[in-house]
């Protein structure tokens, strides 16, 4: 399967991008790169013989990929030319969100006042730093610790 997957994968990179990186994932599936358009394409085995799972994503600042977009089960035996067209119509959808996303507009308050930036805050001044006293309980244990060691002494050593 993974043969198939990978000569698949090898005629549809040549189809839809010039530059292109071909290489296998961790679970089986073959990843097709395209950096200079920023997107993904993934053939992954799905279990069903001659199908494949075909997704795609964006590949982020830094060179990592964003989870999947869309996804689709294809049929290996197909001609490349419309496996092609499957991969386009999922780009697509890729870039459509991508570009949904960058315009979203944070809505206004609920109380129909505008909101304004807030003044920058001077740093906090330093704590002061705790003056390291044995606290009250801490005595406490201490005498009862004492007093305990002193009845043993006594009782050992105190009759002679």
């Amino acid at each position: 399967m993974y043969a198939q997957l990978k000569e698949t994968a090898g005629e549809l990179a040549g189809l839809l991008w010039r530059e292109h990186t071909v290489y296998r994932e961790r679970g089986g599936g073959v990843v097709i790169r395209g950096e200079h358009v920023r997107r993904w394409i993934s053939l992954a085995p799905t279990g069903g013989k001659d199908r494949a799972l075909l997704r795609a994503g964006r590949i982020l600042d830094g060179g990592t990929t964003a989870p999947a977009r869309s996804e689709v089960v294809i049929d290996l035996t197909a001609p490349t030319t419309e496996l092609a067209t499957v991969c386009r119509r999922l780009l697509a959808d890729v870039t459509a969100a991508a570009d949904e996303q960058r315009h979203v507009t944070v809505p206004p308050p609920r109380n129909g006042r505008e909101r304004r930036p807030s003044a920058p805050r001077a740093p906090r001044a330093p704590r002061p730093a705790r003056s390291r006293h044995t606290g009250f309980g801490s005595w406490v244990v201490l005498l009862c610790t004492a007093g305990i060691i002193g009845l043993y002494v006594y009782s050992v050593y105190g009759r002679y």
